[in-house]
């Protein structure tokens, strides 16, 4: 829902969630116009949704959050 209020393409935007050896990868994919929003200026951006993530996973789960490309 984050993602989807920044990007303009909101029908394109995927997240799909992996574990594997304790931690959680969740993978953003969304329109390639859209990449340069996500990242933000100076990676801005993708760095706090990062942090949002972080700050509401449980303690004990490691969470990464990736964009695909």
């Amino acid at each position: 829902m984050l993602v989807k209020s920044i990007v303009d393409h909101e029908d394109e935007v995927q997240v799909r969630e992996e574990e594997s050896d304790g931690a959680l990868l969740v993978e953003i994919s969304v329109h390639e116009d859209d990449i340069g929003r996500i990242i933000g200026k100076r990676g801005r951006v993708i760095k706090a949704i990062r942090t949002l993530v972080w700050a509401t996973a449980p303690p004990e789960q490691r969470v990464l959050v990736e964009l695909a490309e």
